[in-house]
């Protein structure tokens, strides 16, 4: 296992860990890698300063697990960003990437009206805003597209 320092196109920076240098190339160039904060999947590698052995726990390794490097929202718009996520999940169904099809039929009255969240591919929101239909994006990934 190998664990990059990643930054996307708009400057957010994160950590992800990869099983070599080769699987991180091949899943950065299917866009298989999202940025946590934007979603953006225009990722590249970041300086990263090399990590010498200590006898010293890392601050993080004393905070205990809930505060880890990957284990915790580090800034207050990831805090912000992961409580919205909380909020939707608990009150929102999942549809998946049924998710223009049952918006469609919501506004429609032909489906109870309910909160939804789920993908979508541009063209598809896209004529879903044309048409009326109330849509947002989600400023996180869904659970289908994780690094």
């Amino acid at each position: 296992m190998i664990r990059y320092a990643l930054k996307c196109d708009r400057e957010h920076n994160f950590d992800s860990w990869f099983q070599s240098a080769e699987a991180f190339e091949r899943l950065r160039q299917g866009r298989h890698i999202s940025c946590p904060i934007c979603g953006s999947d225009r990722i590249e590698k970041s300086v990263m300063a090399p990590r010498l052995a200590s006898s010293k726990p890392e601050k993080h390794e004393q905070e205990g697990p809930a505060h880890g490097p990957l284990g915790a929202p580090a800034s207050p718009a990831e805090r912000m960003i992961a409580e919205l996520r909380k909020k939707i999940t608990e009150n929102s169904e999942y549809v998946g990437t049924r998710f223009a099809d049952e918006a469609r039929r919501i506004h429609q009255g032909d489906a109870a009206e309910r909160s939804i969240y789920g993908e979508a591919r541009p063209d598809e929101a896209r004529r879903l805003i044309e048409d009326g239909v109330p849509v947002a994006p989600l400023p996180f990934m869904t659970g289908r597209r994780t690094n």
